[in-house]
């Protein structure tokens, strides 16, 4: 009886299991966004192609998106610039109107307080597909309640890093070649001989 009532509860219990899985699979909804390229790959094309760009260099056909609060953008921004702050970069209403920017050939230029701050929505925008993207080296602050706009030097790298990195993968698969291991050299201890005391007492 024991046993009946044990296999009728690990019965139930591996139904309600399966239960949840099918309930789990079934109502699983595919990320709404993902990347169009890893990291690596990014990086690689980053470091060929040149992304930043200066004010003297935008053109009237680029879209300036200010990447900056509400308020920052109120208080002051670049002329025709839209606003579309961090929090709000992936909604559906904004990706769609990058996806249309893209399709229509369109260079985007993105900026924020400084070429840092734009940096992270940059990269994001950029890994998931959007290579029409640049980022604008601008530093933005106010005097006098008004906006001051200077051109922000981004140091280049000196070396050249996809080199390295080619480099530093192609010695990875390089087998590494035995050696002749040289024999270890023998530690020599001289045993010294104990002094023999002098009896004590007499006979």
């Amino acid at each position: 009886m024991k046993e009946l009532e044990k296999v009728k509860r690990i019965s139930i219990a591996s139904t309600l299991f399966i239960l949840a899985v099918l309930i789990g699979v079934l109502t699983f909804e595919r990320p709404k966004n993902m990347y169009a390229m890893n990291t690596k790959t990014a990086l690689e094309k980053l470091n060929t192609n040149d992304y930043v760009v200066s004010l003297k260099d935008i053109t009237l056909e680029a879209i300036l998106i200010d990447i900056r609060s509400q308020y920052e953008y109120d208080k002051g921004h670049l002329e025709n610039a839209i606003n579309i702050s961090v929090p709000d970069i992936l909604s559906e209403e904004n990706q769609g109107l990058f996806m249309e920017l893209k399709d229509s050939n369109k260079t985007v230029v993105l900026y924020g307080k400084s070429p840092q701050e734009a940096n992270i929505p940059f990269m994001l925008l950029y890994q998931l597909g959007f290579d029409n993207i640049k980022l604008l080296s601008v530093d933005n602050n106010y005097l006098q309640n008004k906006l001051v706009t200077n051109q922000s030097d981004i140091e280049k790298p000196v070396a050249d890093i996809k080199a390295f990195i080619d480099e530093s993968v192609k010695n990875s698969n390089v087998s590494n070649i035995e050696t002749e291991k040289p024999e270890p050299v023998k530690k020599v201890v001289t045993v010294q001989k104990k002094k023999k005391k002098v009896a004590e007492g007499g006979c």
